[in-house]
């Protein structure tokens, strides 16, 4: 591959090898512009970029291939693969100088659809020879189609014991998998491997798939339902084969088939893990998280009246579903009702030393003081209590359902919370060796320091092995008021309506207003 990738090189139209003997040219631009063969055309593409903007070397990539599909990123090239994309008569420009083993520009995109659909058409049999109505077929998963369904109801038979066996393989492969990308984020010591990254993260998604996928080999349909609804096979955006089933037609609103599209992108984009590698792991999210959990329980647990406010906010768009009904929301409590104190724990071995979490601990002992022994004369010591009694064991029952621990960082409901309690995390939490620092790259110690104390304490660390420069993080960062992106991201997800409301019109007309009134104002700033 070395030699191949110097020859490439050396395949350089003379005049662009001297513009890179003269340092006019520099190594990047060189890679970018032996993708093509023919000297004609790499003098081409970089006369035409005038500007050093345009000789960027993605933007050289992009002028080379704009007609073409990049293997790396395309759903059906990694569907159908390049071996049998070539095999079918495909050219394939390859790029030497990426180890991606599907690095490379399809050039003929019509072969590649037939290819693709052929491939699904033959999957498709098999579904259909399990009794299904219809079964279609989608080069491309389309969450907004799936709206015109319904599912019917299935059940869930019970694994064999050998399907159990191999499912608890999967599953042991799928952890697995997370301990040594937890231990890449834990252990790493001087620069970063993107590489070696890349290679856990798509161990752990391959790993994580096939749990998924074999779990629901139990799910079972009644035979007389099957004969009136149907099946899809369709590509996702990774390239892997979704098989939706139970699916039976229904009729849809107009006015609602217009913001289907909208709502449908909206909620893939909010689901889809991020594709970039993440500034801090699952584990390391799932830490801060929690601890930032039970600084909002404690904050709740102490206002009663916003403790009744949120509960109702997450019913009312239930009981009130005429009104709301078209809105999809995202809670930071689970109303049904289930308790974070063993997660938290869990997630944060560190929580016993928690403010909020000894304040927790509190309360939970005083009420457990306070309650009756036996359930069945709880109703009765409910009915009996005044107010205040009842208004702050309210807010300490909501309090306890609150769960924000999330395995990245994203907006997340619980900030709506946060925000309305004017939550002040430096009470709760601190930059610390064991809460942070052990958790992340000597690389990542060094940068927080360097911009948070001064340049000098940073240089200090870098002489030092990971353990005392995370010691020596801690002493100089204890009082910096410093938090991670996990903990200042205070952002709050979209709440997405998906049907038609009265009132759209009104709010479009005020939309359009006040990009007018935008509009107006530029100009007279400009003026």
């Amino acid at each position: 591959m070395v030699v191949r990738r110097a020859l490439k090189i050396a395949n350089l139209s003379p005049v662009l090898l001297d513009l890179l003997r003269d340092d006019k040219l520099d190594y990047e631009q060189a890679k970018v512009l032996a993708l093509a063969d023919d000297h004609a055309t790499q003098e081409r593409v970089w006369n035409d970029a005038q500007t050093p903007w345009l000789r960027r070397p993605p933007e050289l990539r992009a002028a080379l291939t704009k007609a073409e599909l990049d293997a790396s990123e395309n759903p059906l090239a990694k569907f159908v693969g390049l071996d049998a994309y070539e095999a079918a008569g495909g050219f394939v420009r390859r790029d030497l100088f990426s180890d991606d083993q599907n690095a490379g520009y399809i050039a003929d995109a019509d072969l590649l659809h037939r290819l693709a659909t052929d491939r699904l058409i033959e999957l498709s049999q098999t579904v259909a020879a399990e009794g299904w109505s219809f079964v279609e077929v989608r080069t491309r998963f389309d969450q907004a189609e799936l709206f015109q369904y319904h599912r019917i109801a299935s059940t869930t038979r019970k694994p064999t014991k050998a399907e159990k066996a191999e499912l608890a393989n999967l599953v042991a492969a799928r952890d697995e998998a997370k301990a040594a990308l937890d231990a890449y984020y834990a252990d790493q010591e001087s620069e970063e491997d993107e590489a070696l990254w890349e290679k856990l993260d798509n161990a752990l998604n391959d790993a994580s798939a096939a749990v998924d996928a074999y779990a629901e080999r139990f799910e079972t349909f009644a035979a007389d339902d099957m004969k009136q609804a149907g099946a899809f096979v369709a590509i996702d955006e990774d390239g892997k084969v979704q098989i939706t089933r139970g699916l039976r037609c229904r009729e849809i609103n107009d006015a609602d088939a217009g913001s289907i599209a909208h709502f449908s992108h909206a909620q893939r984009n909010r689901d889809l893990p991020p594709k970039a590698k993440p500034l801090h792991g699952e584990k390391l999210c799932k830490r801060l998280t929690a601890h930032r959990t039970a600084a909002v329980q404690i904050e709740l647990a102490r206002q009663p009246t916003v403790a009744l406010a949120v509960p109702m906010y997450r019913m009312i768009p239930t009981v009130f579903d005429n009104v709301y009904g078209q809105s999809y929301i995202d809670h930071a409590v689970r109303i049904d009702v289930h308790t974070s104190r063993a997660a938290l724990v869990s997630n944060a071995d560190d929580m016993a030393g928690s403010a909020a979490w000894k304040a927790l601990e509190g309360e939970r002992a005083k009420w457990s003081r306070m309650l009756p022994k036996r359930t069945d004369e709880l109703l009765a010591w409910l009915l009996q209590q005044d107010a205040g009694v009842m208004s702050n064991l309210f807010a300490f029952c909501v309090a306890a359902t609150v769960d924000s621990i999330s395995p990245v960082d994203r907006a997340h409901p619980v900030n709506e919370v946060a925000n309305t309690l004017e939550l002040d995390l430096t009470r709760y939490w601190k930059p610390t060796r064991a809460g942070y620092f052990e958790h992340v790259s000597k690389d990542r110690i060094v940068t927080v320091v360097g911009e948070t104390v001064s340049p000098q304490a940073a240089g200090e660390l870098r002489g030092m092995k990971k353990g005392d420069a995370a010691a020596a993080a801690e002493l100089r960062m204890a009082d910096s008021g410093w938090f991670p992106e996990v903990l200042r991201n205070r952002g709050v997800p979209k709440h997405v309506t998906y049907g038609h409301r009265e009132d759209d019109e009104e709010s479009d007309a005020d939309s359009t207003q006040d990009e007018r009134n935008e509009g107006e104002a530029e100009e007279a700033e400009a003026a």
